[in-house]
C-alpha cells in the first residue's frame, strides 16, 4: 500500500493522518521502535462512538471511519465535534489524549488518561521546580536550543536563494541571534534568561518575513499576533503550533512528567507549562520551517484566508487540510539525533527529548541536551 495520507472521500475533511505498511498502521523505522497514530478530526458536525475495541466517526449519520484504539496514539477534535462518554472511557483504558482546539488550531481543553507516571520521577519535578537555581539551570538549553534553531533557519533562508537585500537582513538578524546567546551563560536569574529569550523572539519575527518568497503582500508578518491571529502568517503559526504542543504534551505524559509544571514558562491554571517549555526546542525547527514551506511551495494560498468580524484572520477548509497533511509529512521525515546519533523521525523527537528530560531530572544526566538541529 506503500506510504500515503489514508484517504477519505474528497467532501468530508476527516482523516487519520499516518503512515502505512502492508501489516498495520505504524510507523515503523526500526523492529524495535514504533510511532502510533494521531487521528484529527475537521469535519465539523462529526460525532465519536465506540464499537467494541474500536473507534467510529459518524457524520450525519453515516460511518465514515473506523479505527482500532490500539492503532492510535491520540485524538484531535478541531471545532463542532461531538465525542461519545463511552470514547472518553476507551481512551482512558488505552491511554489516549483527546485535544479540542477551535477549528482554526486554538487550544481549548485536554482530556487525559489517568497518571499511571514514576511517582517518585513527579516529586523530583515538582521540588526542582520550586528550587530557583534549578529551574534556571534547566532553562538555560531550552532557551539556547531555541535560539539557534531559530538562527539557523535564518541561514538556511540566506543561503537558499533568497533576494540579495532579504540574504543581508537575514544575515544581521543571524549576526544579532549570535550576540544575544553569548549573554545566556552570564544570566543571573531566570527572569534576564526570559528577556533573552524575548529579543531573540522579537529578532527573528522581525526577520522572518525575509524569509517569504511569494505573495509577500499578503504573507507577511509584522509581529505576532495570538488571539486572534491578524494576518494569515500568524493564522499558520497559531495552528502549527498548537499541534506542537499537542504532541508535546503527549510526550511528556508518556514519559511519566506532569505537562502542567515547567521551568521557563510560569504555572498558571490550566496552562502546560512544560510542553510549552519542550515545544521551545521546535518551534522554529518544525513548525515554522513548515509554514515557510507551505507558503514559498505555494501550497497555501492568499484565498484560503479571510478576515472575520472580530478582526482576526481564519483559514478555510481546503487550507487547513493541506497544513495538517504537510504536517503529518513533516513528522515521517527522517532526522539523525545529535546526542543519540540514531536517525529519527521527526514525529519521534519530542519523545526522545521527553525522556532525556526525565533522565536529567533522575540526575543520570547533568544537564538537559536540548535538540539542536541545522
Amino acid at each position: 500500500m506503500g506510504s500515503e495520507i489514508w484517504p477519505l472521500p474528497p467532501r468530508h475533511s476527516l482523516f487519520v493522518a499516518q503512515q502505512l505498511t502492508t501489516s498495520n498502521w505504524q510507523l515503523t523505522t526500526s523492529p524495535m521502535r514504533t510511532h502510533a497514530n494521531t487521528l484529527f478530526i475537521t469535519t465539523q458536525g462529526a460525532y465519536l462512538t465506540r464499537d467494541h475495541q474500536t473507534l467510529r466517526v459518524k457524520v450525519e449519520g453515516q460511518v465514515k471511519l473506523t479505527v482500532p484504539f490500539h492503532h492510535l496514539e491520540g485524538i484531535v477534535c478541531f471545532g463542532r465535534v461531538t465525542v461519545s462518554p463511552a470514547i472518553y472511557a476507551s481512551a482512558g483504558e488505552h491511554r489516549l489524549g483527546v485535544s479540542f482546539l477551535t477549528e482554526q488550531g486554538r487550544f481549548l481543553a485536554r482530556v487525559e488518561p489517568p497518571i499511571h507516571g514514576n511517582v517518585l520521577l513527579r516529586r523530583k519535578q515538582y521540588r526542582l521546580a520550586d528550587d530557583g537555581a534549578a529551574r534556571l539551570a534547566l532553562a538555560r538549553p531550552m532557551i539556547a536550543a531555541k535560539v539557534q534553531n531559530a538562527r539557523n533557519t535564518l541561514l538556511r533562508a540566506a543561503r537558499d536563494g533568497a533576494a540579495d537585500d532579504d540574504a543581508e537582513a537575514l544575515r544581521r538578524a543571524v549576526a544579532h541571534l549570535a550576540a544575544v546567546l553569548q549573554e545566556l551563560p552570564r544570566a543571573a536569574t531566570l527572569d534576564v534568561a526570559r528577556g533573552i529569550e524575548g529579543e531573540t523572539a522579537k529578532t527573528y519575527f522581525g526577520a522572518f518575513s525575509h524569509m517569504v518568497r511569494h505573495h509577500r503582500d499578503v504573507f507577511r508578518l509584522d509581529g505576532r499576533s495570538r488571539r486572534p491571529p491578524r494576518d494569515p502568517v500568524n493564522a499558520l503559526l497559531s495552528f502549527v503550533y498548537a499541534l506542537v504542543r499537542h504532541d508535546c504534551e503527549g510526550a511528556l505524559q508518556s514519559v511519566g512528567l506532569d505537562p502542567a509544571v515547567g521551568y521557563l514558562h510560569v504555572d498558571r491554571p490550566g496552562r502546560p507549562s512544560l510542553a510549552l517549555d519542550l515545544m521551545e526546542e521546535f518551534r522554529a525547527l518544525v513548525a515554522d520551517r513548515l509554514v515557510l514551506a507551505l507558503i514559498n511551495r505555494r501550497q497555501v494560498q492568499p484565498a484560503g484566508f479571510a478576515s472575520d468580524p472580530a478582526g482576526g484572520v481564519t483559514m478555510d477548509d481546503k487550507t487547513r487540510r493541506a497544513v495538517l497533511v504537510a504536517y503529518q509529512e513533516r513528522k515521517r521525515e527522517e532526522v539523525q539525533h545529535p546526542l543519540l546519533g540514531e536517525t529519527l523521525p521527526v514525529g519521534l523527537l519530542p519523545h526522545v527529548q521527553a525522556r532525556l528530560l526525565a533522565r536529567t531530572l533522575r540526575g543520570d544526566l547533568a544537564s538537559y541536551p536540548a535538540l539542536v538541529l541545522k
